[in-house]
């Protein structure tokens, strides 16, 4: 029997927390904060803040009705090819709050994972681009895969089309079982255009139809990745999915500062809608828990903005708790760096030299970090992983945390910040 909220909860003293860190002489924390941000960390502020909840309107994307045209001939896409035809050719659908939607034909949704460093093989995601517009998305690069600007990820939101026929063609058992499935894993699948497409519904509903014609009547194992409340709108047929496949729902949530959120992910449901749906659909039997992803340093590292997180998750009866650490490549440097740059100038200088090299903060600083989500799970008594953990597909895959050996005290399940390949 899973422990309960109450019984899992510890008591300010029960841990001692992991040292301060810095590097080679410069601390990690940078108090240059926002002026509208708080600054009395006082244990009760900081239990005051994470108990507010705030409404809809606050943090959520907006709720407008997308009216969809009807379907249209495709333009002509000269010189192009792959991706980037198919993308040119997709007719647009609609148009709202300034954000294009387009009918996105492909060739294939079950895609290939071809990395051992996560633990997963094979991802679903039912759109490119994505809605919420959060400053710090690694997957910005996947739209110039289409030969679009990584600026217009949040501006023209692709809907994959015919998911059913296609899902049902590349569903195998031999294929697919004993191996996971993750969906969401670049694009958030409850994203608003959710509401107006239904690729993500129609995707479960496929799902579970396929499981149940298998001669035990299930078997698979997938996770959903989220920002969006939205799920909930899905949860009977999660929980028919949950019973007869392994299935967990991991909610990301960066701080629960809401407008911290608001200012990292602008068009993103806010955190206390975020912990209210891990809890409704922990309620429901649908296990689900929480990513502190990404964890940006000198924004939201500081052990008690972690510890918010951690204790809100508790409230939450999340499942599991993992983190990860900011992954900044060369697409997302050219939004993020921007605005650091407007927003917490005295941290650009600290992030160009920790970031000029790689896509990973340093080595000491992610030891750190996993060293303070340790004593977090032991904190609160959180596991590190989802109740039913896929097995590896590559005995050599690194399953931490950030780049391998980076969080070697977490759980063996990927946090989802990992450059995954798109198929067309």
């Amino acid at each position: 029997m899973p422990e309960t909220t109450t019984a899992r909860r510890a008591s300010p003293d029960s841990a001692q927390s992991p040292a301060p860190f810095s590097l080679l002489g410069y601390p990690y924390v940078n108090r240059g904060r926002p002026h509208f941000l708080p600054t009395d960390h006082s244990p009760q502020s900081r239990l005051a803040r994470t108990r507010t909840s705030l409404p809809l309107a606050a943090c959520a994307a907006p709720n407008a009705a997308l009216t969809l045209l009807p379907p249209a001939p495709a333009p002509s896409a000269p010189g192009l090819v792959g991706i980037a035809r198919l993308a040119a050719a997709a007719p647009k659908a609609g148009e709202r709050n300034q954000i294009a939607y387009y009918r996105l034909p492909v060739r294939s949704l079950l895609n290939r994972v071809r990395s051992n460093r996560v633990a997963f093989l094979w991802s679903i995601n039912p759109y490119r681009g994505c809605e919420f517009g959060c400053q710090y998305c690694y997957a910005r690069y996947t739209h110039e895969y289409m030969e679009l600007e990584s600026g217009e990820f949040e501006r023209k939101i692709y809907a994959k089309q015919d998911v059913r026929r296609l899902l049902l063609a590349d569903l195998r058992p031999e294929k697919v079982l004993g191996e996971h499935i993750a969906i969401g894993a670049a694009t958030d699948p409850y994203q608003p255009a959710e509401r107006a497409f239904g690729v993500t519904r129609e995707i479960l509903e496929t799902l579970l139809a396929w499981s149940l014609q298998l001669p035990q009547r299930g078997g698979l194992s997938l996770s959903i990745t989220t920002k969006s409340e939205l799920i909930l709108r899905d949860a009977d047929l999660l929980r028919e999915l949950a019973l007869r496949n392994a299935l967990h729902v991991n909610f990301t949530v960066t701080t629960c500062k809401p407008r911290l959120a608001r200012l990292l992910e602008p068009r993103a449901p806010a955190p206390a809608l975020r912990l209210e749906a891990v809890s409704k659909l922990n309620d429901a039997g649908v296990p689900a828990g929480v990513f502190i992803a990404p964890i940006l340093p000198g924004i939201t590292d500081q052990p008690e903005d972690l510890e918010a997180v951690a204790a809100a998750a508790t409230r939450a009866d999340a499942r599991y708790l993992c983190g990860d650490i900011l992954r900044l490549m060369s697409c997302t440097r050219r939004r993020f760096f921007p605005f650091l740059e407007q927003k917490f100038p005295r941290l650009l200088k600290q992030y160009r030299r920790w970031y000029a090299r790689s896509g990973y903060a340093p080595a000491e600083y992610r030891k750190h970090i996993a060293r303070l989500l340790r004593h977090l799970r032991q904190k609160y008594h959180l596991p590190g992983s989802p109740p039913h953990t896929p097995s590896p597909h590559s005995q050599s895959a690194s399953l931490a945390c950030s780049p391998p050996g980076a969080c070697a005290a977490s759980a063996p399940y990927s946090c989802q910040q990992l450059v995954l390949p798109l198929s067309g």
